[in-house]
């Protein structure tokens, strides 16, 4: 069994609808795979309608942006109940707050790239957390940047002048507002140096304490000593290991499938679960 928990469509900064990542999954020979949108779970129906049709299970998911000593942190939440209010709240706070940097971003790129909001907001979807992503693609798409990777190494580089902050939760408590949603909270990609800063080892330590359920190991943004320490880190706090390609369609190189999680962790994973959010099969 083929298993891949950690996708994006158009709902947050994929380039593809939910029922498209859920078709490219089955031509990449895909048995599983999670949606995992950024702080939304708006792609959630559109996957679950396109399971029967192209035979992938999938595992509803979300990916919490989250933030400790100005140092970005992505957890996932598996199998999470949507309408949990304390999650939807700090969300919704999140969401608000991403848009408005957006938009303050957009203002100072102005002046020196003509860049304006209408053409950041023509790459998003309706509804879709909007982010630096689509930002990107509006560079791209006016010709100021060749693609994403040359946007995010310039103009939105977290140490360049067009950088603005947003509101992000603790790690520590969006692992306890996963785990109160009924879910099962992974780190993401913690050790992905090439990203840029990454959060002390007291801050992982701080999340299992929380009741962190486990750490995405196999991610091609760790390389090989990434992977040693986070399997040792795994071991260490008593946590199962994912392997995922965090795919984004066209977004990024990441193909669906590069890193697979083993069934047992998914049975882990669904055991670990109290939400009345189940895996969807075929």
């Amino acid at each position: 069994m083929r298993i891949d928990l950690h996708t994006h469509s158009t709902e947050s900064d994929g380039t593809e609808a939910p029922q498209q990542v859920m078709a490219a999954a089955a031509v990449a020979g895909l048995d599983v795979v999670a949606l995992t949108d950024h702080d939304t779970t708006s792609g959630w129906q559109q996957a679950a309608s396109a399971v029967h049709e192209q035979g992938v299970a999938l595992v509803r998911g979300i990916e919490i942006s989250c933030s400790v000593g100005g140092i970005s942190v992505h957890l996932l939440g598996y199998l999470i109940d949507p309408s949990s209010e304390p999650l939807t709240r700090e969300l919704d706070h999140a969401r608000d707050s991403r848009e408005h940097r957006a938009r303050r971003m957009v203002d100072l790129l102005t002046p020196d790239t003509g860049l304006t909001w209408e053409q950041v907001r023509a790459q998003a979807a309706p509804g879709a957390t909007l982010g630096r992503p689509h930002i990107a693609d509006a560079m791209v798409v006016a010709g100021v940047v060749a693609d994403r990777n040359e946007a995010f190494a310039t103009y939105l580089a977290s140490s360049g002048k067009y950088h603005v902050s947003h509101y992000a939760p603790h790690p520590a408590r969006a692992v306890e507002l996963v785990r109160a949603a009924g879910g099962v909270p992974v780190m993401a990609h913690p050790l992905a140096h090439q990203r840029g800063r990454v959060v002390d080892e007291s801050v992982i330590r701080e999340m299992a304490d929380a009741g962190l359920g486990g750490i995405e190991v196999f991610h091609r943004d760790h390389d090989d000593a990434s992977r040693r320490r986070a399997g040792e880190l795994a071991s260490e706090l008593g946590l199962f290991v994912t392997g995922s390609s965090d795919y984004h369609g066209t977004g990024k190189d990441n193909r669906l499938g590069e890193n697979t999680t083993t069934p047992r962790v998914l049975e882990t994973i669904a055991a670990q679960a109290t939400s009345p959010t189940g895996i969807l099969w075929p």
